[in-house]
C-alpha cells in the first residue's frame, strides 16, 4: 500500500510539473525573444539568444513612451480596483444586512450579468458613449471598468459577508456605531483577505486589458500599457524583437505586484471556502 501511494504521488506530482512547465513556456519564450533581434526571432523563436542584447529594452522603452503608458495604467488601474473594492463591499453589505425586495433582486441582476459577454455589449456601449461625447477620458474607461467588475466583486463579498456574526454588528450599535461606522470599523476588516483576491484578480485583469482601452482611449498620450505595445505593428511587418521586450516591460510589474500578494489571495480563497 505504501509503495502504491508512493507511485500515485509521483505521478501527481510528474503530471503537475508537466502542466507547470506548458504553463510556463509561453513566458519563458517571451523572455528568450526580448533579447533578439527581429531577424534572429524569425530564424528560431525556440533557440536561446547568441548574445545579451539589451539593446531592444532601451528602444522599446523609448518607442512606447514606457513611463506615459506606465503611469496611465497605473492610474486607471488604482482608481479602478479601489472603486470596485470599496462599492462591491458595501452593496454586498447592504443587500446581505437588509430583507428589502429590491435588494435581492439587484443581486440576482448583478449575478446574472456575469454571464453576459463584453462583446456583446461592445458596439452599443462605444456608439452611446461616443454619442454622449465622454469617450477618450480615463474617467470614462474607470466608470466602464467598476460597471464590469462590480458583478464579480459583488458575488464574492456577498457570500462571505453572509458568514460574519451579526452580534459582532449589533454590540458595535449598542456601543454607539452607525451603521455606516460599523462596516468601515467592523465589518470591512473581517473581510480583508476577501479583499486582497479582489485586488488582485481586478489588477491582473485591468492591467493587462487591452480591448476595453483600445475602444475608449484615442490619443496617444493616454494609452496605457497594453495599448503602447501596438506601436511595433506596422502594416506588412511586426518588430518581434522590441514587441518581446514591451511585452515583457509590460507584465513585469504586475508579476512583481502579485509575487508580494499572492499569500494574501490563498488566504483569501482557504478563508472563503471553510466559511
Amino acid at each position: 500500500m505504501a509503495q502504491k501511494a508512493q507511485k500515485a504521488s509521483l505521478g501527481k506530482t510528474i503530471l503537475l510539473s508537466v502542466f507547470l512547465l506548458a504553463y510556463l513556456v509561453p513566458f519563458l519564450l517571451v523572455v528568450i525573444n526580448s533579447f533578439k533581434p527581429t531577424r534572429e526571432f524569425l530564424e528560431n523563436p525556440l533557440i536561446l539568444p547568441h548574445t545579451l542584447d539589451l539593446s531592444n529594452f532601451a528602444i522599446a522603452f523609448d518607442k512606447m513612451n514606457f513611463l506615459n503608458g506606465l503611469t496611465n495604467t497605473f492610474v486607471i488601474t488604482a482608481a479602478s480596483v479601489l472603486l470596485v473594492a470599496l462599492f462591491s463591499a458595501m452593496a454586498a453589505y447592504l443587500m446581505v444586512r437588509t430583507r428589502w425586495k429590491i435588494t435581492q433582486l439587484l443581486f440576482y441582476c448583478m449575478v446574472s450579468a456575469m454571464i453576459i459577454p463584453f462583446q456583446a455589449l461592445m458596439v452599443p456601449l462605444v456608439k452611446i458613449y461616443g454619442t454622449l461625447g465622454v469617450l477618450n477620458n480615463q474617467a470614462t474607461l474607470i466608470y466602464m471598468y467598476l460597471g464590469f467588475g462590480a458583478p464579480m466583486a459583488v458575488f464574492i463579498y456577498h457570500g462571505f459577508i453572509k458568514s460574519v456574526p451579526l452580534e459582532i454588528e449589533e454590540a458595535a450599535m449598542i456601543d454607539g456605531c452607525t451603521q455606516i461606522r460599523t462596516f468601515f470599523k467592523i465589518v470591512f476588516p473581517l473581510v480583508k483577505p476577501i479583499t486582497f483576491t479582489v485586488i488582485i484578480l481586478d489588477v491582473l485583469w485591468i492591467w493587462n486589458d487591452f480591448l476595453l482601452p483600445s475602444l475608449v482611449l484615442i490619443k496617444p498620450a493616454q494609452r496605457t500599457l497594453p495599448l503602447s505595445t501596438f506601436y511595433f505593428f506596422g502594416t506588412y511587418t511586426v518588430d518581434y524583437g522590441l514587441l518581446m521586450a514591451g511585452l515583457l516591460m509590460t507584465i513585469l510589474p504586475v508579476i512583481v505586484i502579485y509575487l508580494f500578494l499572492q499569500k494574501y489571495i490563498i488566504q483569501g480563497v482557504m478563508q472563503g471556502s471553510i466559511k
